[in-house]
């Protein structure tokens, strides 16, 4: 999904003449429709890091985003959050690291009581907000307390209300913060990495004052310059900066909803990089075989599904679930949709970057999909898999698919619906379809909130009282060795009785000019301070 947990599903109908709202107008379709027919050097093998070294100090970054509305706000809480704006102008308590694990950010260190309903978190000393105020434990109070809100409806509520009242938030002294559970949650701090949770300051969503979806006010490395939703901004080097200043100067964004536009400013040097967008194979070789642009791989970025709908028929059976899985060959999938960017998910939406992650997989069976299918009264089965050119991966994927279960007597008929609709109209309605999410989330909070029974994300539907069950267990096991058995075995009930496919975690092809130096991204983490131009 695009970039949290939930706006986890991009509003549609954001109509072209937006695109000029952003400041850069479109170059048209010439650019790319050329370079895709060209051969040889847009044809090599793309690349898989960014270039690193020595950057210039200052300059201005040009970012190219799709924007999240045009009601989009500074509000972390939101579901309409700028996304690319937070990590430049704020900081949360806890983030990822990237070999998956939880590490410090305005939280130093944290410590659970032993049943684990209890949870104080040591904040760092020093840090000051772009207004000059202190950060202490009343913002972080505050952050929480505006998260659980019902009036925000922040798309993490759902993960923290559960488990979290606003009494249960205490501060006993500036730089301490004791966060009281309602049951205990051994992976709280890594609910605290969410995008939605980024530390805003005390009292400052109340009305009556500028709101933070305006002011921006943070702690981040870049204070606000400027703001205009679904267009043009501007963010500035803090030189106060808690862990340094920033390499550089400035960074603009620039809103461009169209992604071939978003493309062609790229390839004419008008940007410097595309955030949030994966390219289609074809233009990624156009920009790589260019002077000015490049390609970088954020691995494993993404997972790609065919989520089962287990209200509707045929899927209410499991039988006809496991058939579907057994049926496809993901390795066919994987050749034809990523080209080998990517690696194989044997129906295991964890990513293998995941501490928690296993290597379960069921080997394909075709016959066995076909005995299931003949028990289940529907050999020869005939299905519509829906699709959009809203991803460059879907319909591939959905070909692939589609070719592979063959073998099996399973006839799909692959419709394709109009992108700007796709996740209103045929986005958990449809049986069948083509979906995809962001890596990035702990485990704790994507099987809960993507696989859990009645869960507002829970695209398939499914419920499942035994599996919920082992979630609630490893959640409240303190003993780090048996909760991650706990989560492996939730991990292997997903693949053998969920209503997901999950045939491949791809990489997301992202576009850069040749002048950026250490571009880094992984799950929701992009690195603003090193990030930087050649000299």
């Amino acid at each position: 999904m695009r970039h949290g947990s939930t706006s986890v599903r991009p509003p549609g109908g954001i109509s072209r003449r937006s695109l000029l709202a952003g400041g850069l107008g479109a170059l048209g379709a010439t650019w790319l429709a050329a370079g895709c027919s060209s051969s040889g050097p847009a044809s090599r093998a793309l690349p898989v890091e960014a270039a690193t070294g020595d950057p210039a100090s200052g300059g201005v970054l040009r970012i190219a985003r799709p924007p999240a509305s045009d009601a989009e706000t500074l509000d972390p809480a939101s579901a309409l959050s700028a996304y690319e704006y937070l990590g430049a102008v704020y900081n949360r308590l806890t983030r990822i690291g990237e070999d998956g694990s939880v590490v410090a950010d305005l939280a130093e260190g944290w410590e659970p009581s032993p049943d684990g309903t209890r949870w104080t978190f040591a904040l760092r000393r020093g840090v000051t907000f772009h207004d000059g105020r202190p950060f202490t434990s009343a913002d972080a109070r505050y952050t929480l307390r505006h998260l659980l809100d019902p009036d925000v409806a922040s798309p993490q509520a759902g993960v923290l209300a559960p488990m979290l009242e606003p009494g249960g938030i205490h501060t006993p002294d500036p730089h301490t913060l004791v966060v009281d559970l309602t049951r205990p949650n051994a992976e709280f701090p890594s609910l605290l990495t969410s995008y939605n949770c980024y530390v805003i300051p005390d009292g400052s969503a109340e009305a009556g004052g500028r709101h933070i979806g305006e002011t921006g006010v943070g702690t981040g490395p870049f204070r606000l310059e400027s703001f205009t939703p679904a267009g043009r901004g501007r963010v500035v080097a803090n030189p106060e900066y808690w862990e340094g200043r920033p390499v550089l100067d400035e960074i603009e964004f620039y809103a461009i909803p169209d992604t071939q536009a978003r493309s062609n400013a790229l390839l004419a040097g008008q940007v410097h990089l595309l955030s949030q967008t994966n390219l289609d194979f074809a233009t990624a070789r156009v920009i790589n075989a260019s002077d000015r642009a490049t390609i970088a791989r954020s691995v494993n970025s993404q997972w790609y599904g065919l989520p089962m709908l287990c209200t509707a028929e045929p899927f209410t059976d499991p039988s006809v679930r496991q058939a579907m899985k057994l049926a496809y060959d993901p390795q066919a999938v994987l050749d034809v949709a990523l080209q080998g960017a990517g690696v194989i998910g044997n129906d295991n939406p964890v990513p293998p970057e995941e501490p928690y992650w296993t290597d379960y997989r069921v080997e394909r069976d075709p016959e066995h999909a076909r005995f299931l299918l003949r028990r289940a009264g529907l050999e020869g089965l005939r299905l519509d898999l829906h699709t959009s050119a809203y991803d460059p991966v879907f319909t591939p994927m959905a070909l692939a698919f589609r070719d592979s279960v063959r073998e099996a007597g399973i006839t799909l008929d692959v419709r394709t619906a109009a992108a700007e609709s796709y996740f209103s109209q045929i986005w958990m309605q449809k049986p069948l379809m083509a979906t995809y999410w962001y890596t990035g989330r702990p485990i704790e909070q994507l099987l809960n909130q993507i696989f859990r029974g009645g869960s507002s994300y829970n695209e398939t539907a499914w419920a499942d009282d035994r599996f919920d069950g082992l979630l609630d267990e490893a959640r409240g096991e303190m003993d780090a060795d048996r909760r991650r058995m706990l989560y492996q075995d939730a991990q292997r009930y997903v693949v053998d009785h969920g209503g997901s496919i999950t045939p491949v975690f791809a990489d997301r092809l992202v576009g850069l000019s040749r002048d950026v130096l250490n571009y880094r991204e992984h799950g929701f983490e992009f690195d603003y301070l090193n990030i930087g131009l050649r000299r």
